[in-house]
C-alpha cells in the first residue's frame, strides 16, 4: 500500500486528490498539509507526496522531499526557468513525475498532435491552440497549451520565442506560415478544454479534449505516485507513466 502526502489539502484540486488517494486500492493517505502548517514534518513516514498548488510552494516542497528522500509527483503550472531548474537537479537524487497534464486522456492528445504534426506538418497546414478554463486559473496559456506548443514546435521545427502568437488584433497582414496561434479563454467553472487545429484550404483537422472532472487529472497523478514506487532518480512525465514514448 502507497502511502501519499497531499499538499494544499484544503484548495479545490487538494480535495479531489485527497478523494482519488482513498478511492485507489493500492493507496492511502499517508498525511496532508496546508498553508502555515509544518512541511517537514508532514513528510514524515509517507512514500511519495503529490504537489498540485502554486508555482511559489515547488522550492519548499522539493527541499523537504530531499531532506526526507521522498519521490514528487508534480502537476503545479506557470514554474519560472529557475523553478524548472530546482525541478530538474532535484531529479538527479529523487524519482519526479513532472507534467503539466495527468489526465490519461490528454496525455493521449499530447500523442496524436505529435503524430499529426509530423503528418501534416506547416507548409500546407496553420495550426492553431485554443484552450479555456475556469475564471480563477491564475496563469496563461495553461501548462498543458504550452506542452501542446512545445511538441507542435518540436514536430515543424519553430520556437516559442519566434513563431508562437497569443491572440491577434488591428491590421497585422497575413498570417506568416511558421506562426502559430495561442488563444487563451477563461469563463465559468471550465475545468480544462483543449483543442489542435490544422486548417488548410478545403480541410481542417481538429484535435480536442474536454475535461469535466477534476477528478481524471487527481486519478492520473494516484496513479502516477504508485507507478514512482521503485524507480530510479530521474524526470519522468505522464507519457512514461502510460508507456505511451
Amino acid at each position: 500500500m502507497t502511502k501519499i502526502l497531499i499538499t494544499g489539502k484544503s484548495g479545490r484540486m487538494g480535495q479531489t486528490l485527497i478523494e482519488a488517494t482513498e478511492l485507489n486500492a493500492q493507496t492511502e493517505l499517508g498525511g496532508t498539509h496546508d498553508a502555515g502548517e509544518n512541511l517537514i514534518s508532514a513528510f514524515d513516514g509517507v512514500d511519495v507526496a503529490i504537489d498540485f498548488t502554486v508555482h511559489l510552494f515547488t522550492k519548499s516542497v522539493v527541499e523537504a522531499a530531499l531532506e526526507s528522500n521522498t519521490p514528487l509527483v508534480i502537476g503545479t503550472t506557470g514554474h519560472t526557468d529557475e523553478e524548472k531548474a530546482i525541478i530538474t537537479k532535484a531529479a538527479e537524487t529523487l524519482p519526479i513525475v513532472f507534467a503539466s497534464n495527468f489526465s490519461v486522456g490528454v496525455n493521449t492528445l499530447f500523442w496524436l498532435t505529435r503524430k499529426a504534426a509530423g503528418i501534416l506538418g506547416n507548409e500546407q497546414f496553420d495550426i492553431e491552440v485554443v484552450e479555456m478554463h475556469h475564471h480563477h486559473k491564475i496563469d496563461a496559456p495553461s501548462g498543458t497549451a504550452r506542452t501542446l506548443l512545445e511538441i507542435l514546435n518540436e514536430e515543424t521545427n519553430t520556437s516559442y520565442e519566434d513563431d508562437v502568437v497569443h491572440g491577434r488584433v488591428g491590421n497585422i497582414g497575413a498570417r506568416p506560415k511558421k506562426e502559430i496561434g495561442m488563444h487563451t479563454l477563461r469563463g465559468g467553472d471550465v475545468v480544462g478544454d483543449h483543442t489542435v487545429m490544422f486548417a488548410a484550404d478545403g480541410e481542417r483537422v481538429e484535435l480536442t479534449h474536454k475535461a469535466s472532472s477534476r477528478m481524471t487529472f487527481a486519478s492520473g497523478a494516484v496513479q502516477a505516485a504508485v507507478w514512482i514506487q521503485g524507480k530510479k532518480p530521474g524526470l519522468y512525465n505522464m507519457q512514461d507513466v502510460l508507456g505511451l514514448h
